[in-house]
């Protein structure tokens, strides 16, 4: 690569670290891994709807064409194969973030693409599945990526940058989910996977490994396990960071699903309300932003995740007035949840072990989603619908954010401060 004039080299001083290249183009990859994975919960319905058999009753599987139970295991697996995430993000600490980010790139958008030509259901869900770890590692080394390239005063704007990145990916694929209604669309709409797997020989140019990752690399110990004087931190941030899943799998996943089933909204009304989620999400990111910075990461986080688990046990409690003011809400509480969430996984550990940290918060956050799916769709189909769910669920979630309070501040903190090589038991 060419050195950069000394003109280009006055502008990246003058800019902010969260806005130089090497993290716009982890965030470009993280509108790939958006459009991709949220392309799978796009169309899932009418995937359902494919391979399924709709009836004349009043049933979920008379709407849906799949019983809301083959839909929540279905969606289950997918979500649980994010677990995969875990060596891939370990193996990081070790060989460095650039790698790995790429070669899981472009596996991710790589098996995404080929679940456009699915002959059957099951087949469908098997493929997306395989892609999910490594469109969930696209995020895990994305953040790790943008916290290492910032100092404190630009961790949670790099993080927030990256949410958004995700978010705009998925909002891209829900417009065209919703100008390409009906069955067959589905296969078109999963298709948009090859966009970001064209690019990614284009984008591999602009990555660089962190220096500080370069400098502190894992070189002891299996990969994926967390040293012990780690871990009971590490556990704590994960069970707290993690369970936010439980409401925001199935808040957002049974979307369209609850949408278009079960309240006869159309596709061009859920997704001009995934459309309006873009700057929803954007005042979330610049308020939980704000609040990382100022009021500091614990009560930050710990809020926005207590406001997610009341938005969605709003959001399912009857008319899609109700959805649509839900829906909005959860995405800006979440939305905010990340940065400060973000920035507090980052400076609680040191380099050798960040990714793989990041990468047990992933599986924590899978496991809670597929706890909250699994769960959606049992009580729906007990109970006749998902409000009794949906308000269970935001309980659970918002008594369990008031755990932020037990883990230590780290505003201004600096990730240098972390190493120390003498007495570090990771490296």
């Amino acid at each position: 690569m060419p050195e950069p004039s000394p003109r280009a080299r006055r502008v990246a001083a003058r800019r902010p670290a969260w806005l130089t290249a090497p993290v716009l183009t982890v965030a470009t990859l993280s509108i790939g891994s958006g459009l991709s994975a949220f392309g799978v919960t796009a169309v899932m319905g009418d995937v359902a709807a494919t391979f399924g058999e709709a009836g004349p009753g009043d049933a979920v599987a008379d709407q849906l064409g799949l019983a809301a139970t083959t839909l929540g295991i279905a969606l289950s697996i997918i979500r649980l194969a994010s677990l995969g995430s875990l060596p891939a993000a370990a193996l990081a600490d070790r060989y460095g973030r650039r790698g790995v980010l790429l070669v899981v790139a472009a596996v991710g958008f790589g098996l995404t693409s080929v679940a456009a030509v699915a002959p059957s259901f099951w087949v469908y869900v098997a493929l997306v599945s395989l892609a999910r770890p490594g469109l969930a590692t696209i995020n895990v080394l994305a953040g790790v990526i943008a916290a290492e390239e910032t100092t404190s005063k630009d961790r949670s704007a790099a993080i927030a940058l990256m949410t958004a990145a995700y978010g705009l990916g998925a909002g891209l694929v829900s417009v065209g989910r919703g100008l390409l209604p009906g069955e067959p669309s589905w296969r078109l709409v999963t298709g948009f996977a090859l966009v970001p797997l064209l690019l990614l020989p284009l984008l591999a140019r602009r990555i660089r490994e962190p220096a500080i990752a370069a400098a502190h690399h894992r070189t002891t110990g299996l990969p994926g396990v967390v040293p012990r004087p780690l871990a009971p931190r590490v556990a704590l941030l994960a069970i707290l960071a993690g369970s936010i899943a439980i409401a925001t799998g199935p808040g957002f996943t049974y979307l369209f699903i609850y949408g278009e089933g079960i309240l006869d909204a159309s596709p061009l009304f859920l997704s001009v309300l995934v459309l309006a989620a873009a700057p929803a999400g954007l005042v979330g990111l610049l308020l939980g932003r704000a609040a990382a910075d100022h009021l500091g990461r614990r009560l930050a986080a710990g809020t926005a995740m207590a406001l997610t688990g009341i938005a969605v046990a709003y959001g399912y409690s009857g008319t899609t007035r109700d959805l649509a003011i839900g829906y909005l809400a959860a995405i800006m509480a979440s939305s905010a949840f990340a940065p400060p969430a973000g920035a507090l996984a980052a400076e609680l550990v040191p380099t050798a072990v960040r990714a793989t940290v990041a990468g047990w918060l992933t599986v924590a956050g899978v496991l809670a989603a597929v706890l909250g799916l699994t769960s959606f769709g049992v009580l729906a189909d007990l109970t006749g619908g998902f409000a009794s769910a949906s308000r269970t669920i935001g309980i659970v979630v918002a008594v369990i954010a008031l755990g932020f309070g037990w883990l230590p501040e780290t505003r201004g903190v600096e990730l240098e401060s972390l190493e120390d090589d003498e007495d570090d038991p990771v490296t």
